[in-house]
């Protein structure tokens, strides 16, 4: 009976787990999005850039996927996670290894003949001494109060955190390539309204200074127009550095070196789909960053559990062996075999307050993993009101500089007519062009703002990933 009752108190023992059992946090969001009119719960696809149509896209993105260094970083990290699980598995098992050593020492002979004087008699002992030992050393921790467990917990927790990271840095990667991109052809939409304006502006040049040369105009006509020319140029000018920048960004976010990475102008942007906003509760399911948050809170919460078990005593099982000699010929005999082994049991008495500190340091990084789990759910849910808002604003905005424009281009046509006729000054020919080409430029820009805005609501969403 005795070893069955031995069994019994162990299991009983092993399933004595300390520490809290994790739960989600219940944290009540919204019903629905302060800036969306429609609910619908259609997911994105886990390729959301596709959505936009875009071949050139498409492939930017694979390439960042494939060469960016952060995302490199970012699955080292997720290796490293996935091997430290192991490290703290191996709590689980008898630790086993080899201790080998060999070791000839001489001892001084006046001390050794002080303590057997040749007077007495007494034989003295040989100076010179071997010592050979090889053994096979073990040692096991039961793990009674779940402090392994719980261990364990922590970095399943933590490797779980790491990978949703790491989907995180996916999204925000081929985020910042679809909006960059987009960045990109609404520059060359500028570039192509501004190549056009300069075209149009050296005609006018030509034509002031001919009126000149003919007596019609004045000189002021003539600097006006060259002054509006170079002024479009300046323009050009500002968005090629831009231009070039974005390229440059784009270039890194690719894993590429800017030298040797170019993009070749296309003035066109395609429409940006409709985005489906789903519930606010979605979110929690639909973001990494949020279900890496609350991997962190998890494994911050194990860690309470590791802290309390060091308050209860250790039961560790040692053993030792193997061969032991005084002399190398003789060394493999049946006869100089060793062996121990046996039962020890440490118990903590006074630690000066240590293992309540530990468990307080536990229970205050518990409480901070929930603050980051809350604050990253607050940043989530403000990112697609933000996104929401944004599409709603550039849509009226958008209306509104396409009648703008209808009305300047009318405006400009009615100014030539009347600096034609005599009726108006060149001055009013200028300031009309001026706001055709302003507009023109504000609807380039909004377009490419519109599709941003689009990106930045779909990475809001969490861009199609599931847990």
């Amino acid at each position: 009976m005795r070893p069955a009752v031995l069994l019994s108190l162990l299991l009983a023992l092993s399933a004595c787990v300390v520490g809290p059992n994790f739960e989600s946090p219940d944290d009540k969001l919204p019903f629905r999005w302060k800036e969306a009119h429609t609910h619908s719960a259609q997911p994105l696809p886990s390729e959301w850039w596709k959505l936009f149509g875009s071949s050139q896209l498409n492939r930017l993105v694979n390439q960042a996927l494939e060469g960016n260094q952060d995302l490199r970083g970012a699955l080292a990290r997720v290796e490293t996670a996935r091997a430290l699980v192991g490290a703290r598995r191996a709590d689980w098992f008898p630790q086993l290894g080899l201790s080998t050593s060999a070791a000839v020492s001489h001892s001084s002979a006046s001390v050794v003949g002080a303590n057997f004087p040749k007077n007495l008699g007494i034989p003295q002992p040989n100076l010179d001494q071997e010592s050979y030992k090889a053994a096979l050393d073990m040692s096991y921790e039961a793990d009674f109060w779940g402090k392994v467990k719980r261990s364990v917990e922590s970095a399943r927790a933590s490797a779980r955190s790491a990978d949703q990271l790491l989907s995180a840095q996916r999204l925000t990667i081929a985020a910042e390539v679809a909006r960059n991109y987009f960045l990109l052809r609404s520059l060359d939409l500028q570039q192509e309204v501004v190549n056009n304006t300069i075209k149009l502006r050296l005609d006018a040049l030509d034509l002031q200074k001919s009126r000149f040369e003919g007596g019609m105009a004045n000189e002021m006509d003539v600097t006006r127009a060259r002054t509006e020319q170079e002024l479009a140029k300046a323009d050009l000018a500002a968005l090629e550095r831009q231009r070039g920048s974005t390229e440059h960004a784009l270039a890194v976010l690719c894993g590429q070196m800017p030298s040797s990475f170019s993009l070749k102008a296309a003035a066109s942007l395609p429409a940006p789909p409709r985005v489906p906003a789903g519930l606010p509760s979605d979110l929690l399911q639909s973001r990494p960053d949020i279900a890496a948050a609350a991997s962190d809170l998890e494994a911050a919460n194990a860690e309470i559990g590791v802290a309390k078990a060091a308050y209860f005593p250790s039961f560790k099982l040692t053993g030792s062996g193997g061969l032991e000699s005084v002399s190398a010929k003789d060394f493999f005999s049946w006869e100089n075999r060793a062996l121990s082994i046996g039962p020890s049991v440490s118990f903590p008495i006074f630690q000066g307050g240590r293992l309540k500190a530990n468990v307080e340091a536990a229970k205050s990084r518990y409480d901070e993993a929930l603050a980051k789990y809350r604050q990253t759910v607050l940043i989530a849910l403000r990112e697609v009101e933000d996104s929401l808002l944004d599409l709603q604003s550039i849509a009226r905005q958008r209306i509104a500089i396409e009648a703008a424009m209808k009305a300047a281009d009318d405006t400009s046509h009615l100014a030539r007519v009347r600096y034609d006729k005599g009726l108006a000054s060149y001055f009013e020919v200028v300031e009309a062009d001026r706001t055709v080409l302003t507009t023109k430029l504000s609807l380039a820009q909004l377009d490419g703002q519109r599709a941003a805005s689009s990106v930045l609501l779909m990475k809001a969403l969490g861009g199609g990933w599931n847990r």
